[in-house]
C-alpha cells in the first residue's frame, strides 16, 4: 500500500516539482495539494493523510510550523516534513518544537526530497545541521552572533529599538550596540536597508505566531 502524501505550498513551481516526485514513486500517492497552511488541518477531518510536506512561510500569513503543531496535537501518526527556501535558523528549532519528524531546505540538501521522505516513514528524523548561509551585503550570514540575529528578527517586523529593547528585555542602548555591529559587518547604510535585506534572503524572518 502506498504512502498517502499531502502538499502544503503556496508556491507553484515547489507544489508541482513536489506534486511530480510524489507521482512518479511507486511508493508514494498524492491524496492533497494545497497552497495555504491556514486550512491543511481541515483536509484531514475526512481524509486520511499519512506524511505532509508543509512549507512555512505562506503568501496568506498562515505559517507552516504553527499548522505543524496544530496538526501533531490531533493526528501524532501523521509524519510531516517542513520545507523551505529560506536560511532562517531558528525555523528548525521551532519545527522541533513544533513534533515536526524532519527538516528540508529547497534546493539546498545534497538529499532528495524523496530520500528524506523514506527515511522519515522509517522512522528517522532528518535535520539538517546547520541553516544555509547566505551573503548579506558584505558579511555572510554566519557572522552574525545569535543576539544579533534575535534583534535583527524583531526589526525585520519594523519595530523600533525601544520595542526590541521591551521584547529581549535587554537596553535600548544595547540594542542601539547590535544594530551598529551589523551595520559595520554587512556594510548597509542604515537599519531599515538592513532589515529589508535581511527579510527579503531569508536570513532573518519572525513568525507571526512565534513565542
Amino acid at each position: 500500500m502506498k504512502t498517502k502524501v499531502m502538499i502544503v505550498d503556496d508556491q507553484s513551481i515547489s507544489r508541482q516539482l513536489f506534486e511530480l516526485y510524489v507521482k512518479n514513486s511507486e511508493s508514494y500517492e498524492l491524496t492533497f495539494s494545497i497552497e495555504s497552511a491556514g486550512v491543511a488541518d481541515v483536509y484531514l477531518l475526512r481524509n486520511h493523510v499519512d506524511l505532509i510536506l508543509m512549507d512555512i512561510l505562506m503568501n496568506d500569513g498562515s505559517n507552516g510550523i504553527d499548522a505543524a503543531a496544530r496538526i501533531k496535537k490531533e493526528y501524532p501518526e501523521i509524519k510531516i516534513i517542513a520545507v523551505t527556501s529560506m536560511p532562517e535558523q531558528s525555523f528548525m528549532e521551532q519545527a522541533r518544537r513544533a513534533g515536526i519528524d524532519s527538516f528540508w531546505f529547497k534546493e539546498t540538501e545534497e538529499q532528495s526530497i524523496i530520500e528524506v521522505m523514506d527515511r522519515t516513514m522509517n522512522g528517522e528524523s532528518v535535520y539538517p545541521d546547520n541553516a544555509p548561509f547566505v551573503r548579506l551585503g558584505n558579511a555572510d550570514s554566519s557572522e552574525l552572533t545569535d543576539r544579533e540575529l534575535e534583534v535583527l528578527r524583531i526589526i525585520t517586523t519594523g519595530a523600533s529599538n525601544t520595542a526590541v529593547a521591551e521584547e529581549l528585555g535587554i537596553s535600548e542602548h544595547t540594542v542601539k550596540t547590535h544594530v551598529r555591529s551589523m551595520l559595520t559587518k554587512t556594510g548597509f547604510a542604515n537599519r531599515t536597508e538592513l532589515a529589508i535585506k535581511a527579510r527579503a534572503l531569508g536570513v532573518a524572518i519572525k513568525l507571526g505566531g512565534e513565542e
